[in-house]
């Protein structure tokens, strides 16, 4: 793993870092294959549950979690290492997953950094947070689902709204809108992302990632394909053996040591 994606664990929780803060940690060629290692390794580690995506903001003016593409790479030609194959851009907006991953915001998130956001799980962010798809503005498009997923997280006014004028949602009302779970102090962000996953990882694992699974096609498919994924869903876990252990731990009063198997 490189300096510029970081990757640790906090037991059951990986956290995933950006780490190029003097440049407001925009998407760059190294920056998209870190995300995508980092997620690979998530994805890989059956002691790893849930992950938080986090931004290094030390030394900014005002702290930005992402501002996107960065437009220097662009500009060198090297546009085409923004997108990996399986992740699309970043490594992550498209990449598929089993594990939820919070998001922790603590500045600005906009353009693909606002679309890195959108494709994640849930969000946790800070009163000095806004999230924005300036594109427009520079006779652009988000190109990397913020066109689809912005309408699905806050409604269509809002979201139309905030993508032809290209100006930022605030934090507050990005909350009220539903975007973001859980608003916070300045500074907090990262904890209370972490608390949320330790939440998380107190539920049955196979549980949490078949639930995901349905919530998430929730958006787009229709009620008897919804009805078919559940009773597949409900068909997993009913299989596992995390199934008796809870059922156990239940009448025993205890709480459950889940296995994800």
């Amino acid at each position: 793993m490189s300096d510029i994606v970081t990757y640790e664990t906090r037991g059951r929780v990986a956290l995933i870092t950006l780490n190029r803060p003097d440049a407001r940690n925009a998407i760059n060629g190294d920056v998209a294959e870190g995300l995508e290692a980092a997620i690979d390794q998530m994805e890989g580690d059956d002691d790893v549950w849930v992950g938080v995506l986090q931004a290094n903001t030390e030394g900014q003016k005002r702290p930005v979690f992402c501002a996107g593409a960065d437009l220097k790479a662009i500009n060198s030609g090297d546009a085409g290492r923004l997108n990996t194959e399986r992740g699309g851009f970043a490594g992550f907006v498209y990449r598929e997953r089993k594990k939820p991953v919070i998001v922790a915001i603590d500045g600005l998130a906009t353009a693909g950094g606002c679309e890195i956001t959108l494709a994640a799980d849930l969000v946790v962010a800070t009163t000095q947070s806004a999230f924005g798809l300036a594109e427009v503005k520079r006779n652009l498009v988000a190109g990397a689902g913020g066109l689809f997923r912005l309408p699905r997280a806050i409604g269509q006014a809002a979201a139309m709204e905030a993508i032809l004028t290209g100006e930022p949602i605030p934090a507050e009302r990005a909350y009220s809108l539903g975007l973001v779970s859980r608003l916070v102090e300045p500074g907090e962000a990262t904890n209370e992302a972490l608390r949320l996953a330790e939440q998380i990882t107190t539920s049955a694992p196979m549980a949490v990632w078949e639930s995901r699974k349905v919530v998430l096609a929730s958006a787009y498919e229709d009620d008897e394909t919804l009805k078919k994924m559940t009773n597949s869903a409900m068909g997993k876990v009913m299989a596992s053996d995390d199934l008796k252990e809870g059922l156990t731990a239940f009448i025993e009063k205890r709480p459950p040591q889940w296995t994800g198997r």
